[in-house]
Formats: C-alpha cells, structure tokens, sequence
C-alpha cells in the first residue's frame, strides 16, 4: 500500500526532488505501522477486519460502486498533486504545507482512537454476528468519527503535497465518504440492533453541531 503510494507520488512528478512527498509518505507510512503493530498485538480481529478493503470486498452492491468511486478520487489526490508539482508550482508556503502534515497526523491520531473503542471497525458496511452498538469514547460525540478522521487526511494531503489542485479530488471523496454513510446508516438500522436508539441520542454524523 505505502509503496503504491510512493509510486503514484514520485512517478508523475518524474523527479526525487519533492521533498513534500517524501514527508507525507514517511509520516503516513510511520503511522500506518506503529498502528499495525500495535493492533496486531492488541486486537488482531480488527486488524483482519481491516484488511478486506476496497469496492471487490463489499457485499453491498450499491457501496461497490461508492466504494470504486472513492477509491479512483483517493488516487487522484496524489497523482494530481504529483503532476501539479511536476508543471506548475502552485506556491503553496512551506508552513501551510507542515501545518497540513500536522492535520494529517491529528487525522491518525483520530482514527487509533476510534480503532482502540470499536474491535468492528471493518473496512467495508456490514454487520457481524455478536456486534453491538459503540457509543463512548469519540462514538459519544459523533456517530461516524472514523469518517471525520478521514475527511480531515483527505482535505490536508493537497497542503501538505504542495498543491492545489489536489483539493478538487480531496472534495469530491469527501461527498463521496458522506454517501456512503448515509446509505451506511440505512443498513445499519435495519440490521444493528439498537443503532436506531443510538442515531437518535447522538444527533451528529460527522462535525459536533454541524452535521
């Protein structure tokens, strides 16, 4: 994954020299394996709900496509970004660029938490059998914190790339993340005992008295 990552960066930038991608890369790349690491020890369950990802590992054929459609946009943040570096310098500070990566790691730090309260943090919309409805910890302030973490990663990576064009793609998975948790809320009603219950006592999706 992490190796994908670095490919998309530094090929369509056709150059080393982009020092902001070398840092992003090692910041998320970091963080990725202490997290691994540390729930490969704690909660390997989770980390195996973790690893089916992606639009082929849905079960639902409607998040199949948000799925596959998310995933071509979290692509192109990058590419985009390698591009843009590559034949314009968008002149994006060096500050906002490290303020951006510090949003990314506040992102991280986010989704550990969320992981180290729900052991059913799976990658794709589904229900398990024995899986209850969380509500301490962060689920107590918003239904979905794993979606705010994410959004958070998505809208800092352009910054922190040195880019601006980048935020088009970085927008559009945000609507597509809200999407799918819409229709993520329909099926977890319908088949999650309690989270009807719980949907009503915390009235945010993603953004404390926002939304």
């Amino acid at each position: 994954m992490q190796l994908a990552l670095l490919a998309m960066l530094l090929i369509p930038a056709w150059t080393l020299a982009y020092w902001q991608a070398w840092l992003y890369w090692a910041l998320t790349s970091a963080a990725s394996l202490l997290m691994s690491l540390h729930f490969l020890k704690r909660d390997p369950a989770l980390m195996q709900r973790r690893l089916d990802v992606g639009a082929r590992a849905e079960t639902l054929p409607r998040q199949k496509l948000i799925q596959g459609i998310g995933g071509a946009f979290v692509c192109a943040i990058y590419v985009v970004a390698a591009i843009e570096h590559r034949f314009r310098d968008p002149h994006v500070p060096a500050a906002l660029a490290l303020a951006a990566d510090a949003a990314v790691l506040i992102a991280a730090a986010m989704t550990f938490r969320v992981f180290r309260e729900n052991t059913f943090t799976a990658a794709t919309v589904t229900v398990e059998a024995g899986q209850r409805v969380v509500a301490t910890g962060p689920y107590a302030v918003v239904r979905h914190p794993m979606y705010t973490a994410a959004m958070l990663g998505y809208l800092a990576a352009p910054p922190a790339l040195g880019s601006l064009a980048a935020l088009v793609p970085a927008v559009l998975i945000c609507a597509t993340i809200i999407v799918r948790l819409l229709d993520e809320e329909r099926h977890l009603a319908a088949h999650l005992p309690g989270y009807a219950g719980y949907r009503a006592a915390v009235r945010w999706r993603l953004i404390p008295r926002i939304w």
